[in-house]
């Protein structure tokens, strides 16, 4: 794996690590927090994976548009566009007032990023776990 790719896979691993941690937290749970860190998941496992085959994207938090760039590489990625369609949305929308995310919430953008990253990972040659 090209050393910009697996950078790139292991920041979306630490955003997933959050994620983890956001679901088991009992005190004080912080849900948008938790939205946010699965679309920053997804946002880094679809630029590593461009990044392996030296495809140029620009800055931009926007899955679906990364995900068009992607689809022409692993075809079986488009499958995933729902999930990252509504993840793509937590880039910004919890983050600043006026909305919130709830647990429900949380636990669906948790699901639909596991889902994704496996495959991703699949992709890129790192396993499934």
């Amino acid at each position: 794996m090209r050393r910009i790719a697996a950078e790139w896979a292991s920041k979306a691993e630490g955003d997933f690590a959050i994620v983890e941690r956001k679901r088991r937290a009992r005190r004080k749970p912080n849900y948008d927090g938790a939205c946010f860190h699965a679309q920053q998941c997804a946002e880094k496992y679809l630029k590593a994976r461009l990044c392996e085959d030296d495809v140029p994207f620009p800055k931009t938090h926007d899955l679906m548009a990364l995900l068009d760039l992607v689809c022409p590489l692993e075809p079986s990625w488009g499958t995933y566009r729902d999930d990252l369609a509504l993840l793509s949305g937590f880039s910004v929308d919890y983050r600043y007032p006026g909305e919130s995310a709830d647990r429900e919430t949380a636990m669906d953008a948790r699901r639909r990023c596991r889902v994704f990253r496996r495959a991703a990972r699949g992709a890129l040659g790192l396993g499934t776990r």
